[in-house]
């Protein structure tokens, strides 16, 4: 689907609280599928699938596979920058960086439909944030993380509460989620200083249950969220 101008833009509802990252690298040769669906048995509300050493229809045929796995479940399946990936595989939208694809051209090629999410790295992306046509920003990285290689140092949680000051300035309504090194030691910290959820991708998929740490995990955000008045 092609977003015209005119295209009122009405994404599918964004839950936060709970973003589990697929990634090959960080599964121990667990199928992604199955982990999908573990993860969302342990209270995932949103599902990311990221991979960057895959050929396209490796990548395609992964992401259908995931999808049928998660099949009614109600969460949603977002891919890591790949826009043509989501389109051929009717994923439900992507993430992209601040490198990659921009959002308005993600948004004219997936639709008003799509759920598209974007890398705040600072500052600077929060406040431009307001322009793009996106439907949650995800800050970080926080906390050093051996997940992704990332040049840029951890903004820490003095870099995170500037950068949720802003963007709740910029763009009172968007959705915020962190990620990077967080983790049942420090959730329940990102949540009280405004974040509407967390991204993991280590402290889910490589835990020897997925399901139950995904568990501790909601239960921690939902507990915090609800300390802070942001309900759950």
């Amino acid at each position: 689907m092609t977003l015209s101008p005119e295209t009122p833009h009405k994404p599918l509802p964004v839950d936060l609280r709970l973003y589990a990252i697929l990634d090959p690298e960080r599964a121990r040769e667990q199928p992604l599928p199955e982990l999908a669906a573990a993860a969302i048995a342990g209270g995932a509300t949103l599902l990311q699938y990221r991979d960057k050493h895959a050929d396209t229809r490796k990548y395609i045929d992964t992401t259908r596979a995931i999808l049928a796995a998660i099949s009614g479940k109600g969460v949603p399946l977002l891919i890591n920058d790949r826009v043509d990936v989501a389109m051929a595989a009717g994923a439900d939208g992507v993430h992209v960086g601040q490198d990659d694809m921009s959002p308005a051209d993600a948004r004219r090629l997936l639709g008003p439909r799509a759920i598209i999410g974007l890398t705040l790295n600072n500052t600077r992306e929060a406040l431009a944030a307001v322009q793009e046509p996106i439907d949650y920003g995800c800050i970080g990285g926080v906390f050093a993380t051996s997940s992704k290689d990332n040049p840029k140092p951890p903004i820490g949680l003095d870099g995170l509460a500037d950068i949720i000051a802003n963007a709740r300035i910029a763009t009172p309504a968007l959705p915020l989620g962190a990620i990077a090194g967080i983790d049942e030691n420090n959730a329940s910290t990102i949540i009280a200083m405004g974040a509407d959820g967390i991204a993991v991708i280590s402290a889910i998929l490589m835990a020897d249950d997925v399901s139950a740490a995904a568990h501790r995990l909601r239960v921690i955000i939902d507990a915090s969220l609800a300390a802070r008045g942001a309900g759950s």
